[in-house]
């Protein structure tokens, strides 16, 4: 498989939805790949109808994508797995398959398609904004390279790490629902805040921001939150006095 990765591969989507979606606009946005080499299945119209209006390929069949491409992405729901394996084995060329179904083991792929090369990735909704936070985990038939095209095809949409199979239901944990966890922490400090007094938008920004900032901040201070937590901390006040309730909560 080439890997000039740039504009090199052609691209197979089957589903056309929101992840997908984004994760097509950072590689688009990037130029990691161009419209002309990204081919669309879904059996979805609404879906076909806006893949047109991007300007990628759409496409009548799985067969179809077979013979047009050499990386496919899958991105259906995760309860339709056996029927597009079942249609990927009719026609399968070797092609590397990243999917970003959430709890399919590779172990499921194998069961219906032997050979497939298939990455397991789990990203998140981040990548709506290209700041996602993805976990690849390729199996034991994929070559290097295949496992560098991954890591570089999901860079297009935000960080990467490469983690092994039985982490990755921690890591969905973790990072896949854990958007929702963290919108729910700010949403709940704001409504503190205007509980108090504030106006809920200001407290709305005000938390949204500081969240922001603060994960900036642990990102360039490599992870080390004692420092941070200091810094920040006057002892004897208000901040010492929050922490303090945290930790014996």
């Amino acid at each position: 498989m080439c890997k000039d990765y740039k504009n090199s591969a052609k691209l197979g989507v089957i589903g056309y939805g929101k992840m997908s979606g984004a994760i097509l606009e950072g590689v688009l946005k990037n130029k990691f790949l161009s419209n002309n080499n990204i081919y669309i299945f879904d059996v979805n119209e609404t879906s076909k109808n806006l893949a047109q209006k991007k300007g990628f390929n759409v496409l009548n069949s799985i067969d179809e994508i077979l013979n047009k491409v050499d990386t496919i992405l899958i991105a259906t729901k995760p309860f339709v797995v056996d029927n597009v394996l079942n249609e990927l084995k009719n026609n399968y060329k070797n092609q590397l398959v990243i999917s970003i179904l959430a709890g399919v083991k590779i172990e499921k792929y194998h069961s219906i398609l032997p050979d497939i090369k298939i990455v397991r990735v789990m990203p998140n909704i981040a990548a709506l904004l290209a700041n996602a936070m993805s976990a690849i985990c390729p199996s034991t038939n994929c070559s290097q390279d295949d496992i560098a095209f991954a890591v570089e095809f999901m860079k297009n949409c935000g960080e990467v790490i490469i983690e092994e199979e039985s982490k990755m239901d921690i890591v969905t944990a973790l990072s896949g629902s854990g958007p929702a966890f963290y919108y729910k922490i700010i949403e709940l400090m704001a409504s503190s805040a205007h509980k108090a007094g504030l106006d809920f938008k200001k407290a709305m920004l005000l938390s949204a921001q500081t969240a922001l900032g603060s994960a900036k901040m642990v990102l360039e201070y490599n992870f080390d939150t004692d420092t941070l937590i200091k810094n920040v901390t006057t002892p004897g006040g208000c901040t010492e006095v929050g922490n303090n309730v945290l930790n014996n909560s």
